[in-house]
Formats: structure tokens, C-alpha cells, sequence
């Protein structure tokens, strides 16, 4: 079975974005931590991003990511409604009443019976872009934590999770320390 994993950049102090959503205070990156994710997560970057940096290698890890409507509306507001075209793309939204691209599926209403079936596909795993609430809400869903731990703190924003109490146990599967500070830190759920 294909695992769901939550793949992203979190600061010392457990935020994924500033509280007006932005995540620029993440940059710019460090030639280690360019190297991981060319390397280790080329499938995670953007396909614009893809190209800037001259990466043609397959997908590695996955071939299906998810993400919110917050997360997908900043890179509509770019002008591309396509951001993961070399994945099978997702957005959840109980607002948008069409989606801007043919290549990118919009999800509504069981968001969880939907990453159920995803998962049950025979495939490779599937980038849970976010955010927060997406992620809170997919939590009893989530086989995989990669947490980019950045070495920077931000005070307020928006959190790894957003959602009730409600413990979820994970075992660390793996630490990785980069040059400049940051720490790439797996879990995997129990």
C-alpha cells in the first residue's frame, strides 16, 4: 500500500509559513540543502523549479501529491494552475468550483475516503504538500513525516498541524544534519 507522507520545511519553533502564509524566511537555500532535495526529493520540487535547476531524473518517492487550496491559490496568483505536472495532482476544496487546469483533479467533501482510495492504488507514495489544516485533517491518514527542520525561528504562523487534540505517536525513522544547520528529521507512524 502507497503511504501518505507529509513532506515540509517547519522552523525551530513548529511553523510551516508566516501567519500571512508566506514561507520566504526559508530562504535562501544553502548549497546542502539545494544538494538533498535535488538528490533525495527531486519529485517534491515544483516542475518549474525542476527545470530551473536542470532536473530530468524520474520520480523517485512519488507520483501523486495532495495539497489544500491555501497552499495551491499562491502559485495560481503566479499563473500556474499546474504546478506538480510531472505528478498526478490534487487539490481539496470545498470553495473552488472548477479547477483552473485539466491536470490538476479537485477534491470535496470525504477528503479522507478519497486519500483512502489513492492509497490503495498500486503506485508510488503520495507528497502531502499541505498545509496545516489539510494536514490536521489527514492525520490519522499520515504513514510518513519528513520535517525539514529549519535553523530559524519565527515566533507566529502557521503550524506543522492544525487540528483538535488528538495524539498521534510516530517512531523516528531517520536524522539527517546538513552543513548549514538544517535537520531532516523522518517519522514514521506507529
Amino acid at each position: 500500500m502507497r503511504k501518505l507522507v507529509y513532506y515540509v520545511g517547519m522552523t525551530i519553533d513548529g511553523f510551516i509559513a508566516a501567519p500571512d502564509g508566506s514561507y520566504d524566511f526559508f530562504f535562501p537555500l544553502t548549497p546542502d540543502m539545494l544538494d538533498f532535495l535535488v538528490t533525495d526529493y527531486p519529485d517534491a520540487l515544483p516542475t518549474q523549479g525542476r527545470a530551473q535547476l536542470g532536473v530530468e531524473t524520474p520520480n523517485r518517492t512519488f507520483d501523486t501529491c495532495i495539497q489544500g487550496r491555501a497552499s495551491y491559490e499562491p502559485v495560481l496568483a503566479l499563473g500556474v494552475t499546474s504546478p506538480y505536472a510531472h505528478l498526478r495532482q490534487y487539490v481539496v476544496s470545498d470553495t473552488m468550483d472548477a479547477s483552473p487546469d485539466p491536470a490538476v483533479e479537485l477534491i470535496s467533501g470525504d477528503v479522507t475516503g478519497a486519500v483512502r482510495r489513492l492509497k490503495a492504488e498500486d503506485g508510488k507514495d503520495i507528497y502531502l504538500i499541505g498545509g496545516a489544516r489539510l494536514a490536521g485533517s489527514l492525520l490519522p491518514e499520515i504513514d510518513r513525516l519528513v520535517i525539514k527542520l529549519y535553523p530559524v525561528v519565527i515566533g507566529a504562523g502557521v503550524p506543522l498541524f492544525s487540528a483538535e487534540f488528538s495524539p498521534a505517536h510516530f517512531t523516528l525513522a531517520g536524522t539527517r544534519v546538513l552543513e548549514g544547520g538544517t535537520v531532516i528529521l523522518t517519522y514514521d507512524k506507529k
